[in-house]
């Protein structure tokens, strides 16, 4: 299971761009091509974040989906792998997206003093 390594690694990036604030929400892009498991990341997010600026954070999540473009007929199409053929019966295909991993947007609250 390399969710919970990469929901660690969410946590402690998102532990450090906080600087200080307590972390409200995280939100989170994660492509269909990466083989990284949504659900899974959600699963491990609220262990990873006991004790940290992130705790009782909530996490969202923005699955992208998988596009390629075919080489030789240079058509689009959806992927659910990163491989496939083309409608041409090509093999060929350039992936234009699905193999993101960002951490898209972090809400802290604002300290007042």
């Amino acid at each position: 299971m390399h969710e919970l390594g990469i929901t660690q690694n969410i946590v402690a990036i998102a532990s450090e761009y906080a600087a200080g604030a307590k972390v409200r929400q995280v939100s989170v892009e994660i492509g269909k091509l990466t083989a990284i498991l949504p659900d899974a990341v959600r699963f491990c997010f609220d262990v990873c974040c006991q004790g940290t600026l992130l705790e009782g954070a909530t996490l969202d999540i923005i699955e992208t989906p998988g596009m390629g473009r075919c080489r030789s007929c240079g058509a689009e199409l959806e992927m659910a792998q990163p491989f496939g053929t083309c409608a041409c019966g090509s093999h060929e295909l350039e992936i234009l997206q699905g193999q993101e991993l960002k951490i898209k947007t972090l809400e802290t609250e604002e300290l007042c003093v």
